[in-house]
Parts: structure tokens; C-alpha cells; sequence
């Protein structure tokens, strides 16, 4: 009997197609590694929209699932494979163009965040979002969880860049919504619907992105606590005043982590340390650095250091980049990504420290300080079962603690399959089903990504 693959086979360019099981065995999950990810029929790599048509068109009609994945450097399952469905990869799908003028750059989903940048930069423009896996992640990716990153407390996330799509509906449908245009307010705000849908609404083959001035590289300040309460409160004391351009947290295991690997010399005994950048020009962006370090000083800080050196500046922040490989290198991890309103970061941090602590667990939290939005790693021994399932309870209590400060459940990382049993609880009843309302409109045979996210 034939499989019903073939018809999609006969349909594509050839070699588009791809059911080699070595092959696909290497498309089951992302970086998530969801124990429970199936096995899919066929990976399919399109190069253009009417190809993605081609893939949904065929996949409504034989009521098969598709999982849409960029490079697969998700954190929370949005990937995974599911046994008999289709994964629609986007990694083939590389077109730029560049308009100075209007200051917006077209492109496809599977381009890099870092190939976004490097593109742009040539014509003195600069794309300012950038998760910590800019060099890895994609842009389809970072569109699909609104990603944001280390400079995100200044400049905002990956939905305050797009300005257009083109999308591919379930059923084969390509939409256009806005375009290069800093306004335009007719009819509902759809391009934004898409943004952070992980998947489930349509496929995004094409994206218009909002373009600045090149960033100026200027003063980074960088100090070392005994207290992680406060280095928090200096957070909060120093968004209070100013927006710095970076304000980054790590704690005591993420510091050693780092520098049993990189071997910079940092401060070892140190309860935290915070990376913080101004960017401004000129006077205002020493004076910027000045405050910052002198309420680091203020709150206790160990040691304050400051540089307007772009070498020694980008060193530390490479070091934050750098937090998450390390401390995987102590075992497997389950990543949060739970947000809290400023105020409550410090009882968060201490929060997760309790927690560890009541669970036997090696817990780090690294964060994006200056606008709450923190990343408690996990780390565990998948071949112990019993340290298996307290991970995974520390897991749900995390986010039962941010959510009781008045947080959410993930800021930047998304729902997909990891965290999706605590989304109900935290939207709410009436949330909740104007979600799946909205899905079952756009979506009715429920193809594009089931059981991800909504």
C-alpha cells in the first residue's frame, strides 16, 4: 500500500521530501529534548511560500499534523516531532533584502538572528533583538516565541520589529499583513496575532522587520554581590532612574559554571554579579555608567568595574551569553523562563534558592534583571528517577511562584509542549478558551502544531 507521503513527494522539487530515518531521527525534538517526541512521517524543507502551500494544502487534506521548526533551538518543546505528522522545517528558506531608506529589512524565516544582523549592519543599520542564541537561532524562531534578549530592558522584543508578514494558513491560504510602514492601524492587529503563536495559527515564510541606526558601543559596568537581594534592589533602583541598555544577572552557580570553562578570573565566592551597558553617546552615556556603578557600590557591591573598552566590554557579556552551555555541562536541564514585575525579583531569586534547596536540586538562575524576566536552570540526571521527578516538580513550582508574585509563566522562551499544563491555570477560564477560539477559526482540523502551546 502507499504511503500517503508520496503524494507530497510527487508534488515537490525533488529531494524537498525527506523520510531517510537517520534523518529525521535528528528532526524529533528541539533543544527542549521532550522525552515524549514521536517520530514524523517525512521532514519537508521548503525554499518558497507557494511550496509551503503545496505542504499545508496536502496536509489538510489527509488531516496530518504539521510541526513547524526553524533551527530547533527551542527551550520549551514547541518542536517536537509527533509520531505520523510532518516537520515542516524553514531552514532552506534564507532571502534578504535590506532597504535603508525605509529602514526595514524582508526576509525569510530560516536566516539566522545573526545573519539578520551582519546583513543589515552593511547598510549602518542594526536589528536590535538578540536572544542569547543569536548566533544559532532563527528568525522564523524568534518570531514564533516573541523572543527577546539581553538588550531587550532598552530596546523591546522581536514583536516591536516586525512590521509585516506573509503567512501560510492551514489550509494552504498565503496572507500578507502590514509592511514597511511605522503606522497603520487598518483593521485588527493581526501581524501581531502570529508573533509568539509557536506555530499553531500559520507558517511565517516571510517577514518585514523594523531597522535602527547601528547601536553605538559604549560603557559596560560590571559588579560582583555577597547578596543576591541586593543586587536585585539595585536593579530596581537603577531602572527607577535610567534604562540602561543591558542588565544582566547571574548567580553564584552560574559564575563558577562559567569560569570553570572560560577561566576569567571571576570572582568565584560571589553571591552574583551583574552585567550592565549603556550605550548612549557621549556624556550621557558615562554618566549613565557612573550612576549605575555607583548604586552598585551603594547597594554593597564586592567590586565595581567599568570600561568604555568594546573588547573588554563584550568579554563579560560573552561570559552572560555563555551561562546556559555551562551550566549544562553539570547535566541535563529543564530551562524556566518565568517573568516577575521588577519589584519582585529579588523574592523570586530567593524563591528558586529555597526550592533547590528543599528539593536536593543544583539550581542557577540567570536573568534579563533589568526587565524581570529570569531563567532558572534545572539541572538533573535523566537516569535517576527519583531525581527526574523532582526536577520536574521544582519545575511547576517555579512557576507557581512567579505567578503568585504577579509573573508569568514564560517571557520570551513560549508555552510549547513543556509548559503547556500550567497555561490554563495561568490565563484564566475566559483567556483560555478566546485562544482556542481563535485557533479552531484559523485552524479548524487543528493540523498546525497540536498540542503545543494552546
Amino acid at each position: 500500500m502507499e504511503s500517503p507521503v508520496e503524494g507530497l513527494i510527487s508534488t515537490l522539487p525533488e529531494g524537498m521530501v525527506i523520510t531517510d530515518p537517520d534523518i529525521l531521527e535528528s528532526y524529533r525534538h528541539d533543544r527542549a529534548a521532550d522525552p515524549n517526541a514521536g517520530t514524523p512521517l517525512a521532514v519537508v524543507r521548503p525554499r518558497r511560500t507557494e511550496e509551503v502551500q503545496t505542504v499545508l494544502r496536502w496536509a489538510t487534506a489527509h488531516r496530518i499534523a504539521v510541526v513547524p521548526r526553524g533551527m530547533g533551538t527551542g527551550l520549551s518543546g514547541g518542536a517536537t516531532a509527533l509520531d505520523g505528522g510532518i516537520v515542516l522545517s524553514t531552514e532552506k528558506m534564507r532571502d534578504i533584502s535590506v532597504d535603508p531608506v525605509t529602514r526595514t529589512a524582508v526576509a525569510q524565516p530560516g536566516l539566522l538572528n545573526a545573519e539578520v544582523k551582519k546583513a543589515v549592519a552593511e547598510y549602518g543599520m542594526w536589528y536590535p533583538p538578540d536572544p542569547s542564541s543569536f548566533e544559532i537561532c532563527s528568525i522564523g524562531g524568534n518570531i514564533a516565541t516573541n523572543a527577546g534578549g539581553l538588550c531587550c530592558v532598552k530596546y523591546g522584543v522581536t514583536s516591536d520589529y516586525v512590521l509585516g508578514v506573509q503567512v501560510v494558513l492551514a489550509d494552504g491560504t498565503a496572507v500578507r499583513l502590514g509592511g514597511p510602514r511605522l503606522k497603520d492601524v487598518a483593521g485588527l492587529s493581526l501581524t501581531k496575532l502570529f508573533v509568539g503563536s509557536e506555530g499553531t495559527l500559520g507558517v511565517v515564510t516571510e517577514v518585514t522587520l523594523k531597522l535602527l541606526p547601528a547601536q553605538h558601543r559604549g560603557c559596560t559596568v560590571v559588579a560582583t554581590f555577597d547578596s543576591v537581594a541586593a543586587a536585585a534592589d539595585a536593579v530596581v533602583t537603577i531602572t527607577g532612574k535610567i534604562r540602561p541598555s543591558m542588565l544582566e544577572f547571574m548567580d553564584a552557580v552560574a559564575i563558577n559554571a562559567v569560569e570553570d570553562k572560560l577561566k576569567m578570573g571571576l570572582d568565584r565566592n560571589a553571591a552574583a554579579m551583574m552585567v550592565a551597558a549603556s550605550d548612549d553617546r557621549g556624556p550621557a552615556g558615562a554618566e549613565d555608567a557612573e550612576y549605575m556603578a555607583a548604586v552598585f557600590t551603594e547597594h554593597g557591591a564586592t567590586e565595581v568595574f567599568s570600561t568604555d573598552d568594546p573588547d573588554e566590554g563584550e568579554a563579560f557579556v560573552a561570559a552572560r551569553r555563555f551561562a546556559i552551555p555551562a551550566v549544562e555541562a553539570k547535566g541535563s536541564l529543564l530551562l524556566e523562563d518565568v517573568g516577575v514585575p521588577l519589584p519582585a525579583l529579588a523574592e523570586l531569586v530567593s524563591g528558586v534558592e529555597k526550592l533547590a534547596e528543599q528539593h536536593d536540586l543544583i539550581i542557577s538562575v540567570i536573568a534579563h534583571a533589568g526587565d524581570g524576566n529570569t531563567h532558572p536552570l534545572i539541572v538533573f540526571d535523566p537516569g535517576d528517577a527519583a531525581m527526574t521527578e523532582r526536577a520536574h516538580t521544582a519545575f511547576g513550582e517555579i512557576m507557581d511562584l512567579a505567578v503568585g508574585l504577579g509573573g508569568t509563566i514564560t517571557g520570551e522562551h513560549g508555552v510549547g509542549r513543556l509548559k503547556r499544563p500550567w497555561l490554563a491555570g495561568y490565563l484564566g477560564p475566559e483567556a483560555m478558551e478566546l485562544n482556542r477560539r481563535i485557533k479552531a477559526a484559523l485552524d479548524p482540523d487543528n493540523i498546525l502544531n497540536p498540542g503545543a502551546a494552546i
